[in-house]
């Protein structure tokens, strides 16, 4: 195997490169970028023309693949950046989905078109999302106007909490509103119908489901497993196929298009189709699997799946097998140019990660044993996948979630027949679910299969030590392990010697950084987190963690505080920190040396303690000049002794 025998994997680290690039100040003004751009190409045009090889065939091609790169984030940034300052003012609007029901109220996500600035309508561009509470349910393509402004997403301003205004920024969208009868119908018709018809063809398969699917959580499994509409799932829902390491199955990848695949090849193999006929079919093979993938949202992992298999498709065509390496590299730079934001998102990294191990890492797992049978074939090769997915995708599920499946072999064992039966069942049920009857049997047999699979994800729940959480990982901890597993998968390929060498450099390095970070790390640390309803204190004295919580409820806790204690290694229950009152409003914590004041949220330090206090800001710990007073109502603060 040559690394040369790869052109796009040749071509993909030249790509990210630019992306990267892009993204830091360093970058061009796009302008230029576009200037060098054009003369690369020009340039390499002229030598192709002179035949000039040599400079020709390396760096002018691969410096157009970073060019590229470079425009990609920049275009794409230009194109997704939200409006916010423009939408601070009542608008008109038009609906882009159907309403998403929630506890309280229904989620919905508007374009705005107008604001009312000055008193005359004004143009304008920006996405907001609405909470509302009205009796008649919002539609695609209908125009309303809401006669107050929006309020901007605030930031996170606590340490290591889910950036969610960064997570809508990326999709595009600076403004949220919540809204219960204010808001007014301009246009009742849909006016633009035709540019909703994947939204109103999957509402009309969701009420399919919903009508057809009896048990009201099967309906819901359904609805994620077929149409990638995972929004309706209950809180024990998600945990069950969470803690089982199974959620995979719910989020429509690779499995769910293979099994679309499979079965529409499948149905050609008995009619011995001409070689003409046979190119169309495939080609509209091709077809449905990008219907399927708008249709179920154009996730990361469904636009791998869908450039994957449609390259294998259409090599059927010309009775070639493309390399599997130049599949997944194409795929990644073509989402990549087409939204380079996609390259930080959770479900893209993993999507890859998985199929990266299964295609490297899965032929040395299957070699070590041959079993006797095809039933017991095929059992291996299933837990060889799922052994292959895990070890290449655990050490990003940790950085992310900060927990571990143990029981993921056992639950893949059978929860990944089940879905493929589900499949099975689940897409003849979308096309033939209208029919009479048939639709009824179907229903019937999809949603005794989703009860099964829900029941066996019940049972592994409640065995001993079924979740491991808490858990914390490096950076480099991470590389480390995924260079040593690359080490692995290229045994065969490479010298011995140099990669033996290379594994060593990744322990080293590993290494070197866990020293410095012991040696770097304070005696002990005071955090001060915030939320809207109070506030929480973390002391950590070296050995142990105390804390004193003024407001902040228990489910407000694991997404506003636990990540920094992971993060942080602080482990254990935390126990009471002592306080003393001072006056109605004001605490002295005698173990730390600190007083608080609870009506305007103010620390007041001990000016005879070493220390130094930080805030929390865009992501980072920012230094504070010293002071005997740190405000910490807009943001978390952090004082290292």
């Amino acid at each position: 195997m040559s690394f040369s025998d790869f052109p796009f994997l040749r071509y993909l680290p030249f790509l990210l490169s630019g992306v990267f690039l892009g993204k830091t100040h360093w970058a061009f003004p796009l302008w230029i970028t576009m200037v060098l751009l054009s003369i690369n190409w020009i340039a390499y045009l002229l030598l192709v023309l002179y035949r000039k090889e040599g400079f020709k065939q390396f760096w002018l091609p691969y410096s157009q693949l970073v060019l590229l790169g470079i425009l990609a984030w920049q275009s794409g940034f230009l194109l997704t950046q939200p409006y916010s300052n423009e939408i601070a003012y009542p608008y008109i609007a038009e609906v882009l989905q159907y309403d998403q029901e929630k506890p309280n109220s229904r989620e919905n996500l508007l374009e705005v078109k107008f604001i009312k600035k000055d008193g005359t309508w004004e143009s304008a561009k920006g996405k907001v999302l609405l909470y509302h509470r009205t009796e008649a349910k919002l539609k695609p393509g209908q125009i309303i106007s809401i006669a107050k402004a929006p309020e901007s997403v605030p930031p996170p301003v606590n340490p290591h909490e889910f950036d969610y205004r960064g997570f809508l920024a990326r999709k595009g969208i600076a403004n949220r509103q919540f809204v219960k009868d204010e808001l007014f119908l301009l246009d009742s018709n849909a006016t633009k119908t035709s540019s909703f018809w994947v939204e109103n063809l999957r509402e009309k398969l969701k009420g399919l489901i919903q009508s057809k699917v009896s048990d009201r959580q099967s309906q819901n499994i359904a609805l994620a497993l077929l149409l990638g509409q995972k929004q309706h799932l209950d809180r024990d829902t998600r945990k069950a196929y969470s803690e089982t390491g199974v959620m995979h199955v719910l989020a429509v990848s690779g499995l769910h298009v293979g099994i679309l695949v499979g079965v529409l090849i499948l149905l050609i193999k008995p009619l011995s189709l001409g070689r003409r006929k046979k190119k169309f079919y495939l080609l509209g093979v091709v077809l449905v699997i990008w219907v399927y993938a708008f249709l179920t949202g154009l996730s990361p992992s469904v636009l791998r799946a869908s450039v994957m298999f449609s390259l294998i498709v259409l090599g059927q065509m010309r009775e070639r097998k493309p390399s599997i390496f130049n599949i997944l590299a194409f795929s990644a730079m073509l989402m990549i140019v087409i939204d380079p934001e996609v390259l930080f998102e959770v479900g893209f990294q993993l999507s890859y990660l998985a199929v990266l191990g299964i295609v490297v890492i899965q032929p040395l797992i299957l070699r070590w044993w041959l079993p006797p049978n095809k039933v017991m074939e095929y059992i291996w090769q299933l837990i060889c996948v799922s052994v292959a997915a895990q070890l290449a995708t655990f050490p990003l599920s940790v950085w992310y979630f900060h927990s571990f499946p143990p029981y993921f072999l056992m639950a893949n064992l059978v929860v990944v027949p089940l879905t493929f039966l589900a499949m099975n069942v689940g897409i003849p049920f979308l096309v033939l679910g209208f029919v009479p009857y048939l639709g009824d049997a179907l229903g019937m047999v999809l949603n005794f299969l989703l009860k099964i699979q829900f029941w066996v994800l019940q049972f592994i729940q409640i065995l001993p030590g079924s979740r491991m959480d808490g858990l914390t990982i490096f950076f480099p901890t991470m590389l480390a392990i995924w260079g040593l597993l690359l080490v692995w998968g290229l045994w065969d390929h490479f010298s011995k010697k140099k990669l033996i060498q290379t594994a060593f450099l990744f322990l080293f390095v590993w290494a070197a950084y866990r020293l410095h970070q012991e040696l770097d790390k304070p005696d002990s640390a005071l955090v001060v987190y915030r939320s809207q309803k109070g506030w929480m204190m973390d002391f950590w004295n070296g050995k142990s963690l105390q804390s004193w919580n003024e407001g902040i409820s228990n489910e407000d806790i694991d997404y506003l505080v636990k990540p920094n204690r992971i993060a942080m290694g602080w482990s254990g229950f935390p126990g009471s920190l002592k306080a003393i009152e001072e006056g109605d409003l004001k605490l002295y914590f005698p173990e730390v040396g600190v007083k608080l004041s609870k009506s305007n949220q103010i620390l007041f330090l001990d000016p005879k303690i070493p220390s130094q206090a930080q805030v929390w800001k865009d992501g980072f710990w920012e230094n504070y000049a010293r002071k005997d007073s740190l405000d910490f109502s807009g943001s978390a603060i952090r004082i290292l002794f």
